[in-house]
C-alpha cells in the first residue's frame, strides 16, 4: 500500500478518470507513476502532458523512447518500468536476447544507427555525467540530432530517475 493517498482507479472522476481511462484503453494498464502523480492535481497534469508531448514528439519515436525508459530503469532498479518497458519493446517485436544485448551495450539496441546514437549518448550522461564532452553532442548532431531532441531525449531519461525515487519512496514501485 502507498504511503500517500492517491485515487484508485475505480474511484476516479473528471481529469483523473479521462487520463486513466484513455491510458486503460490505449497501453492495457494504469501505469503506477501516473496513479501516484494522482495525489497532487497539478502534478498529475504535468505528467499527463509530459505523455502526450513524448506520445507525438516529432523526432523521438516509440522505439527510441521505450529504449530509453527501458535501459534507465533497469540502471535505477526501478522495478515497475523495468517491467512495463519490457513488455513495450517486446510488443515491438524485440526478443529476451535482444534486450540483454542492449542492456550489455545500449549501441546493440535493435534501432536505426541514428536512435542509437542516442540511447548511447542519454545512458552515458545518466551514468556519467561528467564525463559527457562536445565531441559527444557534434556526434549526435551529425547523425541528424537538433539541441532540442537531445534535451527532450536526456530529460526523458533523467524523469525515469525522478519518478523510481518518488515510486521508491512512497512504496509503490512493484514489477509490472
Amino acid at each position: 500500500m502507498a504511503l500517500i493517498q492517491t485515487v484508485e482507479p475505480d474511484k476516479a472522476e473528471g481529469q483523473v478518470k479521462e487520463i486513466y481511462d484513455f491510458m486503460q484503453k490505449n497501453a492495457g494498464v494504469i501505469p503506477a507513476p501516473l496513479q501516484l502523480a494522482s495525489a497532487s492535481p497539478k502534478m498529475l497534469d504535468t505528467v499527463w502532458q509530459s505523455i502526450q508531448y513524448y506520445s507525438r514528439h516529432p523526432s523521438l519515436g516509440f522505439g527510441l523512447l521505450s529504449s530509453i525508459r527501458y535501459l534507465v530503469a533497469q540502471q535505477y532498479d526501478y522495478a515497475f518500468c523495468t517491467g512495463f518497458n519490457k513488455n513495450l519493446l517486446k510488443m515491438q517485436g524485440l526478443s529476451d536476447e535482444d534486450i540483454d544485448k542492449m542492456e550489455n551495450d545500449p549501441l546493440q539496441a535493435p534501432l536505426d544507427d541514428k536512435d542509437r546514437a542516442m540511447v548511447a549518448f542519454v545512458m552515458k550522461a545518466v551514468k556519467t555525467p561528467d564525463a559527457v564532452e562536445k565531441q559527444d553532442v557534434d556526434k549526435l548532431h551529425e547523425q541528424g540530432w537538433t539541441d532540442s531532441d537531445i534535451l527532450d531525449a536526456l530529460a526523458h531519461g533523467t524523469n525515469m530517475i525522478g519518478s523510481s525515487i518518488l515510486m521508491k519512496t512512497f512504496k509503490m514501485d512493484q514489477a509490472c
